[in-house]
């Protein structure tokens, strides 16, 4: 069995301007590192990437790196609509100092299996330093299979990861199956917390899941009880984190309800989205604290 690790897709804090909010985003990291997470994933979905101005990109790339400073690893989303924006913002954060950038290919269109594996090799070989490709059908309408995924790990070895955000832990399993003969190094994460525990005991590295942004210290200790073996643990905290799913249902999508919830466990920030997003009204704040009292953990 793999040494289990639960990396972050953290939030990202913006003031009412929609400005990068550099003193809020220090102190979700700080909860994050102190709660023992084992990795920040800036600017993945849960990060709102997609609404992001370039600057804007640039700027929380420079600042986490020098703020986290080597504490944990810092993995960075770079996916961009063009190409050659996504190789120029990937090298911009490996030259910062990140560990590796993750990508999920273009969206709107749904494309061919021939497609994606050339987009993906064009970028693993402009791209100066180590990748995750970023699996997520119901977001940008295709699938990265575990065929195309093993041609592109025989041909590039920066391409070190995939984050398989999927329900179906029956795709994740293949890939594993599919890649771990012959590169049992590769890194494959589950995408929803829920699937943590499954995804190392098939062989997985682990999972980046949102929820961890609330509950670090929960998640860091779920690790532990895995890579100890400790099954009573790892049983106990499932049950835990099955209640903690049901914040994703509160509200569409799920960001604004976690930085609400956040908010409610006392991290120093405000709830401000990207546009067209809406922030928590007072009817879901209530649910919110419903699921938070019923999980007792604070």
């Amino acid at each position: 069995m793999n040494k289990a690790m639960f990396l972050t897709p953290v939030v990202t804090a913006f003031d009412s301007n929609g400005n990068i909010d550099i003193e809020a985003n220090k102190n979700i990291w700080d909860h994050l590192i102190k709660g023992g997470i084992d990795g920040l994933v800036i600017m993945g979905s849960t990060g709102e990437f997609f609404s992001m101005t370039t600057n804007q990109k640039k700027q929380i790339i420079d600042e986490v790196v020098s703020y986290v400073n080597k504490r944990v690893k810092v993995y960075v989303g770079t996916s961009c609509m063009r190409e050659d924006n996504t190789i120029e913002l990937s090298n911009y954060a490996l030259n910062a100092g990140a560990d590796a950038v993750m990508i999920i290919g273009p969206y709107y269109f749904s494309l061919s299996n021939e497609s994606i594996e050339e987009y993906y090799d064009k970028l693993a070989k402009e791209i100066n330093g180590d990748i995750l490709l970023y699996n997520f059908p119901d977001r940008n309408g295709y699938d990265v299979t575990p065929e195309i995924t093993l041609n592109l790990v025989k041909k590039h070895k920066n391409i070190v990861g995939y984050k398989d955000t999927v329900t179906e832990m029956g795709h994740t399993r293949k890939l594993v199956t599919t890649l771990s003969k012959e590169f049992p190094e590769f890194m494959i994460f589950s995408g929803y917390d829920e699937n943590f525990a499954h995804n190392i005991i098939s062989g997985g590295a682990g999972c980046i899941g949102g929820l961890s942004n609330l509950y670090p210290e929960v998640f860091s200790k779920w690790v532990k009880a895995i890579n100890s073996k400790d099954l009573e643990e790892v049983i106990k905290i499932q049950g835990i984190v099955d209640k903690m799913m049901n914040l994703y249902d509160i509200g569409k999508p799920f960001i604004p309800i976690i930085k609400r919830a956040m908010i409610l466990r006392g991290i120093k920030m405000e709830d401000y989205c990207t546009p067209p997003f809406l922030m928590a009204n007072e009817l879901q704040e209530e649910k919110i604290k419903t699921i938070i009292k019923e999980l007792n953990l604070i």
